[in-house]
């Protein structure tokens, strides 16, 4: 049985001093562990709009609603059963993995014993036990990416917001992130993910909204989208024909 975990309401953003909205009034659902992929050009409104639903942005308009909750009335509990894995590093570099790790996961008031066997399970999953003990200044792009992944999961959120998990990692590590998302969405798990990859996307997600100038312009699961796109073979051809060929360089 499918009933969504997150529903938005006339939610937009214009930020102060700027004359257009960053993100227009939008109204879209998300359903209990999807895998849902928000896609659009450098510039487009994804950030502002994850950052309003991850709490870190207050809304101009508009309601978020997770699960029965109103956000803005139950911000505190609410953010309890979300996890945020931003695309930059949030590590410490001088410190080992485990201190990194035992340090985030003690902002979430685990219990040290138990906080220490999840930390070792996921680095176990991830294939980063033996590497423990080592300082993040010594690790590969991939090897931090996988920890900055566990620090985000270790309160086993309902809700994980991922902006750009693979960016810059090798081939090994990316399978291991995927594959370890996946276990996580297929035991309950909702992922909102952002990225670039196309390919990646096309495969990873349940269904997709791509995002440009603030509005949405068109959402459903990505073979659906390739299917009513003329002479698309591949998510990145829609992508193309939503959003142009332009250069989205900015300064």
């Amino acid at each position: 049985m499918h009933f969504d975990i997150i529903h938005i309401n006339q939610l937009s953003k214009k930020y102060k001093g700027v004359d257009i909205y960053a993100v227009k009034p939008l109204n879209f659902t998300i359903q209990k562990a999807e895998i849902f992929g928000l896609l659009g050009p450098n510039g487009a409104g994804k950030t502002t709009l994850i950052s309003m639903l991850c709490g870190l942005l207050k809304p101009s308009s508009g309601t978020i609603n997770i699960g029965t909750q109103n956000y803005q009335e139950n911000k505190k509990k609410i953010q309890q059963d979300i996890g945020v894995v931003p695309q930059e590093y949030a590590l410490y570099p001088t410190l080992t993995a485990f201190e990194n790790l035992l340090y985030f996961g003690a902002m979430y008031d685990l219990k040290k014993t138990d906080l220490k066997n999840k930390i070792n399970q996921a680095l176990q999953d991830l294939g980063l036990y033996k590497f423990k003990d080592k300082k993040i200044k010594t690790f590969s792009g991939g090897m931090k990416r996988r920890i900055n992944l566990i620090a985000g999961i270790l309160h086993q959120p309902k809700i994980l917001f991922l902006d750009e998990p693979t960016v810059g990692v090798d081939v090994q590590s990316k399978n291991a992130i995927i594959q370890h998302l996946k276990k996580l969405n297929k035991n309950g798990t909702t992922i909102i993910y952002t990225s670039h990859h196309m390919d990646e996307a096309e495969q990873f997600c349940s269904r997709i909204a791509i995002i440009d100038s603030g509005e949405i312009l068109i959402e459903g699961a990505p073979k659906t989208l390739i299917n009513n796109t003329k002479n698309a073979m591949r998510l990145e051809d829609v992508y193309l024909n939503l959003t142009g060929i332009n250069l989205r360089d900015r300064v």
